[in-house]
């Protein structure tokens, strides 16, 4: 007897891997729901973000490559624009602005004399650690009317969905449409 929708609970998961046996009739509707939170939440955070970090005279990506350099610490260029998802022109830009500022600076490599190794100065830690604390202390005020278990499902949900759509994701140069996803 081949399973219907109303053989199984609508919001029980299915296991991870599991072949569908039948269409989900929810999943349209689902998929337009969370594509429109999706997007009033990136929407959000992107104007959130751009007015809290451009009060330190830098701009959201150069915070986001500040970060980078100091969560995975020393990278070549080449590294950061992929850690980025940016062409590497785009990230060499990035970096020549925070060097200039004292935030970030080059050294040379210590295995590939044609490479440079870029790391976060004390000052582009500082700046970073102080962005990180302004941020956090936010979201701990967007999360007080939750509680503990809601806000781990939370916090795991939305690493799976990033973890989820960064699968083929790479650097592609700035070239729209690939195709691939």
């Amino acid at each position: 007897m081949t399973p219907t929708t109303t053989d199984r609970h609508r919001d029980d998961p299915k296991p991870a891997g599991a072949a569908r046996q039948w269409p989900d009739p929810t999943l349209d509707a689902d998929t337009a729901e969370l594509h429109r939170a999706l997007y009033e939440l990136k929407r959000v955070y992107r104007f959130r973000d751009r007015d809290r970090i451009c009060c330190h005279d830098i701009s959201v990506t150069q915070a986001w490559a500040l970060d980078a350099l100091g969560r995975g610490g020393p990278s070549t260029l080449n590294e950061l624009a992929a850690e980025l998802y940016l062409d590497k022109s785009t990230a060499s830009r990035v970096v020549d602005a925070l060097e200039r500022k004292g935030y970030v600076e080059r050294t040379p490599h210590p295995h590939d004399g044609r490479a440079l190794m870029l790391k976060a100065t004390p000052a582009g830690s500082r700046l970073r650690a102080l962005i990180e604390k302004d941020m956090l202390a936010r979201e701990r005020r967007l999360l007080t009317e939750f509680d503990h278990g809601v806000r781990r499902s939370m916090a795991r949900l939305i690493g799976r969905l990033a973890e989820a759509a960064s699968t083929g994701l790479v650097s592609r140069g700035g070239r729209c449409c690939s195709g691939d996803w």
